[in-house]
């Protein structure tokens, strides 16, 4: 698709009634003017400027019907967080295919994905990790994910969609507990890196890490920073009201990135789950 110079992108939200979309049209609609929204579930209200497709990411041609006309499509649709492998089948893996292929017949030339930091999960907190890295997902929500970049890699290498994934850590106004220090993004960073995906001219196809400016960070974001992402938040500032509170330990959640998505059915002995000391890639942290 041809887009007219000095034209806003044509672009379409899906998902756009979960939590993260809720946070995110207000901030996309103000950038661009208009947004189209997608979800299974209709929005209560639509605020001037924005468009309600409904669409179920199974249905192939009513994602068709969504992504019609449409420069980029930001996609954060699907099954947000751990779940039966038949919900996640259908929503994160089918739903996605559904999505990129609709996008590439249509002509859309650019694909925004929200990826998690759950497909890197198993990997040991005191370790830095590059959005290259390999992926070690802490849960099948975590490997749906995975599937999902690897699909925008083939569609981009394939087809030459231009697609950015991005492993989102934790969304919201603050982060609420120690781990959230290190993996909290504001919406209004995650707007930027939305931003970027959708007008960056020389984008291809990259993997970046979604999170603000956290000194407790456990990811390498240089690549983010190469397309100019600078976030505007920092954990650290919430960090004394944070720290105060006290939380329950547990030796798998405490042990890795992921959590309690790594605790979450865990049958085994923790040490001899993530990657080995050896193995750890802990470039220089970027700041």
């Amino acid at each position: 698709m041809t887009r007219t110079p000095n034209r806003a992108p044509r672009v379409l939200l899906t998902g756009a009634v979960g939590r993260v979309g809720t946070a995110l049209r207000p901030l996309l609609l103000r950038a661009w003017g208009a947004l189209r929204l997608t979800d299974r579930v209709t929005p209560t209200a639509l605020a001037t400027g924005e468009t309600f497709v409904p669409a179920e990411l199974a249905d192939l041609d009513a994602v068709r019907r969504a992504v019609e006309g449409i420069d980029a499509v930001v996609h954060l649709g699907g099954c947000p967080t751990e779940a039966p492998w038949s919900t996640l089948l259908e929503s994160n893996l089918v739903g996605a295919y559904h999505l990129f292929e609709a996008a590439r017949e249509a002509g859309v030339a650019r694909v925004v994905f929200a990826s998690t930091n759950h497909v890197a999960g198993f990997y040991p907190r005191e370790t830095t990790i590059p959005p290259e890295v390999t992926v070690r997902p802490d849960s099948r929500y975590g490997a749906s994910k995975a599937f999902g970049e690897a699909l925008g890699a083939l569609y981009a290498d394939k087809h030459g969609l231009r697609v950015l994934c991005v492993r989102i850590g934790n969304v919201g106004a603050r982060p609420i507990d120690r781990r959230r220090l290190a993996i909290w993004i504001h919406p209004e960073d995650l707007a930027q890196l939305v931003r970027l995906g959708v007008e960056h001219p020389a984008l291809r196809y990259e993997v970046v890490w979604g999170a603000s400016d956290n000194a407790r960070g456990w990811w390498d974001n240089r690549r983010a920073h190469a397309l100019g992402y600078a976030p505007r938040h920092r954990s650290e500032d919430h960090a004394a009201a944070v720290l105060a509170r006290p939380e329950p330990a547990d030796p798998v959640a405490d042990r890795f990135q992921g959590g309690s998505f790594c605790a979450l059915e865990f049958d085994h002995d923790p040490t001899l789950a993530g990657p080995q000391a050896t193995e750890a890639q802990t470039p220089p942290r970027v700041r």
